[in-house]
């Protein structure tokens, strides 16, 4: 399938997703949130990969917001410019939650996300790489909550998100000041796995990190991915519960067998894929 924002590849069970707009430096226009919630859908319920890698084109990662979107309001009379002043409130936050699981959908599907972020990375890009597993970035790179520069308050998924990723007073300084984090300083405060010098050696060394994903069972890898999720959000004890009741349920004794067995003989493991997601009774 074409889209106008990405560019979508399935090979050894790995999904490279690429944003291929670098003029536009991969602003995210109306086309993007309502292709990417796709993309991800489509190979999350078809199991068609193990992992999923998100990658750019061009000087910039993502620009952030095509502030486009919200230019005109097609208003023809003062009668519906009454009603919609009115509804505005409604309107935008039925429009936020629509953007907000745009990226939902990263961290709420089956198989990891990883993310390779070159240059900038920039208000609504940062909400959208805090959403993916692991991030990793190149030396030139830098995030930016940038919605304070322009008078906004991020609202897409960065707050919920990046304070759980590093520490507290590190997001206000960058919320409230908008400055620019560079790709070492985010891989010392862990909001990026590894800085690589290149684009080039980022993606090698990305798409070696999902082959080795790709390796494993996948249905323990989605156990990892739900519990890790999981505890992050919930009590060491409620953690300690759903992991318990999650083995209880899935834990798959041929699998573990298979791995034994596999390493034992010293070839790939056999395992079997992710069953594909029911869309209705029946």
């Amino acid at each position: 399938m074409t889209y106008e924002c990405f560019d979508v590849t399935i090979e050894n069970r790995i999904a490279h997703i690429v944003m291929n707009r670098p003029e536009q430096r991969n602003n995210m226009n109306v086309a993007f949130w309502n292709e990417l919630p796709e993309i991800i859908r489509k190979i999350d319920h078809d199991a068609e990969a193990r992992v999923i890698v998100i990658s750019s084109t061009g000087p910039h990662f993502c620009a952030g917001l095509d502030v486009s979107m919200f230019s005109g309001s097609g208003v023809k009379d003062d009668s519906q410019a009454v009603q919609r002043r009115r509804q505005a409130g409604a309107r935008f936050m039925s429009h936020v939650k629509l953007m907000q699981d745009s990226f939902n959908v990263l961290e709420n599907c089956r198989v990891p996300v990883l993310v390779a972020i070159q240059g900038g990375c920039i208000g609504g890009g940062v909400d959208l790489v805090t959403a993916c597993d692991m991030r990793y970035a190149t030396r030139d790179a830098f995030v930016t909550i940038y919605e304070t520069k322009i008078g906004m308050t991020a609202d897409v998924g960065t707050f919920p998100r990046i304070v759980k990723l590093i520490p507290e007073g590190i997001v206000r300084e960058l919320a409230y000041t908008g400055r620019r984090m560079p790709a070492e300083e985010a891989q010392s405060v862990g909001l990026v796995n590894r800085v690589f010098d290149t684009q080039e050696e980022m993606l090698a060394g990305v798409m070696e990190i999902a082959r080795e994903i790709a390796a494993n069972a996948p249905l323990a890898v989605y156990g990892c991915k739900k519990a890790i999720t999981y505890a992050r959000d919930h009590s060491t004890a409620d953690g300690l519960d759903w992991i318990g009741m999650w083995n209880a349920s899935m834990l798959q004794s041929d699998e573990i067998q298979e791995a034994f067995a596999a390493r034992q003989e010293q070839r790939e493991a056999d395992f079997v894929d992710l069953p594909g997601m029911a869309r209705k009774l029946g």
